[in-house]
């Protein structure tokens, strides 16, 4: 059974890779819903971020399909964000949840300069 709230991850996703899904996957064990915030950033990086907002969603939404279909996956797209705020106990927790090695080396650029050849 999942929790009714979403437990919410912000990212480029410039491409979505087997780190981001590991990231998901760690609050998905925990029976937590999510919502990817895919930020549109590609107008004003296009260098750092080659794939439009669209683009990046479509190829989650591909990945993820079985989730989403089973509504405990959701992918929104956002304008760039420049910080992630809050003033006092807002009814939410921030979680950092740290890799191992693996996944914790695992780069998007390094991807991405991998298809450039």
């Amino acid at each position: 059974m999942y929790s009714s709230r979403y437990s919410l991850f912000v990212g480029r996703y410039q491409p979505f890779h087997d780190g981001h899904k590991w990231l998901i996957e760690q609050r998905l064990k925990s029976g937590k819903k999510i919502c990817i915030a895919i930020m549109d950033i590609h107008d004003l990086e296009p260098e750092k971020n080659p794939y439009p907002a669209e683009e990046v969603k479509q190829n989650i939404d591909n990945q993820l399909k079985t989730l989403i279909d089973q509504g405990v996956v959701k992918t929104i797209i956002i304008p760039p964000i420049e910080s992630i705020n809050y003033g006092r106990t807002v009814g939410y927790d921030i979680i950092e949840h740290i890799p191992p090695d693996n996944v914790y080396n695992i780069s998007a650029t390094k991807i991405r300069n991998r298809h450039v050849k």
